[in-house]
């Protein structure tokens, strides 16, 4: 038997139909306090994610904005964040919601170093040669 998502209680259905204000009580404080304070960018993003999700095909939605709160509205719809050198998709699941749009999409990669150059230490004198 699958599990329905629900958010508070709430199905994503029910969420949807919530006006802004109304599902802005139901996050955290600081979200809540991002949403009611919107900035331009913020409503811009807001503008271009309900044109995308009213299109005919569905379109990723480009944006800077990693501060984004994650809306309702935006559930199953595909993001591209920004992470400072590149667009990274995302498709939004349920579980994101009230959470920002960049906690998903990572600035920082994992470093991985390859083998040390010729000379670079004194092991690396019993290493084979490229």
């Amino acid at each position: 038997m699958a599990r329905i998502f629900t958010f508070k209680g709430r199905t994503v259905e029910d969420l949807q139909k919530l006006k802004l204000t109304e599902f802005s009580k139901l996050i955290k404080s600081r979200n809540r306090r991002a949403i009611t304070r919107m900035s331009s960018s913020y409503k811009s993003l807001i503008l271009k994610a309900e044109k995308a999700r009213k299109s005919e095909s569905p379109k990723t939605v480009r944006t800077h904005t990693r501060e984004a709160v994650i809306l309702p509205s935006w559930v199953n719809m595909k993001f591209a964040v920004y992470d400072g050198k590149s667009f990274q998709e995302m498709v939004i699941a349920p579980e994101m919601l009230g959470h920002r749009l960049g906690e998903f999409v990572y600035t920082v990669k994992r470093v991985v170093h390859s083998a040390p150059g010729i000379r670079a230490t004194r092991g690396s004198k019993f290493l084979a040669v490229k």
